[in-house]
């Protein structure tokens, strides 16, 4: 077993057990901190003590090996690849015009919740910013890019929530922001990495120059309870 093998699950088990929500083999991030959630196996058992964990109406996204199958008192809202990549660089390299980098703390939130809104980095929401620590590019005192941390296991950390506003793109700001949290990550003898949507070719290919490597490709499920009791199931 790969030490990033059923990850989410890992990090609500490990470095990031005091944000989760458990019950036997499932559990979940606190429901402002993050969407994600993790099963320890994806038994009928399992997915029981994960619906327990959930309100009505409320979505959990989780990382699978292969699209979800339908199961009793769930329904699938969606399901779609992502790329896990590992970081085997450790000396990212910089130029001489590195652009001013700041730490983002509960005054940013409201930017920051605005700008993953409009860019679509993956889910975000109010207190996931308390996973890790997160950094931005301001310019004239707004923000336009930023980047941080979000699952965190013994020996791992994620680098997540890489986005930059569309008026600023080709700036390099997200290459600043990586690059700076790579060498952090590696100072504290960690390894990094990341998820991306493969279709995001501009992204992968970023990822790539700055040393990670694509390690396996998953799916990216968001389930939700069905109250009307369908017949669901997973592969």
């Amino acid at each position: 077993m790969h030490a990033l093998d059923n990850v989410i699950w890992q990090a609500l088990n490990t470095r990031q057990a005091p944000l989760a929500r458990r019950n036997g083999s499932a559990a979940v991030f606190q429901a402002e901190i993050s969407i994600l959630g993790g099963l320890a196996e994806p038994t009928d058992q399992a997915y029981r003590s994960l619906a327990s964990l959930l309100d009505a109406q409320e979505r959990v996204g989780l990382f699978l090996e292969s699209d979800p199958r339908a199961r009793t008192g769930w329904k699938i809202v969606s399901s779609v690849p992502l790329l896990q990549m590992v970081c085997e660089n450790t000396e990212p390299g910089k130029t001489c015009d590195e652009p001013a980098i700041e730490p983002l703390g509960e005054p940013d939130v409201p930017e920051m919740m605005a700008l993953t809104e409009l860019t679509k980095p993956g889910p975000f929401g109010r207190r996931t910013r308390e996973m890790g620590d997160y950094f931005g590019i301001r310019v004239q005192g707004k923000l336009v890019a930023m980047a941080g941390e979000r699952l965190r296991i013994p020996g791992h950390t994620e680098i997540s929530a890489v986005c930059t506003h569309p008026d600023y793109l080709g700036q390099g700001y997200a290459t600043a922001l990586i690059r700076m949290l790579m060498v952090r990550i590696d100072q504290r003898g960690e390894t990094a990495f990341l998820h991306v949507r493969p279709e995001n070719k501009r992204a992968v290919e970023l990822y790539e120059r700055l040393g990670f490597k694509k390690r396996v490709l998953l799916r990216y499920a968001i389930l939700q309870k069905d109250t009307t009791r369908q017949q669901l199931g997973d592969r």
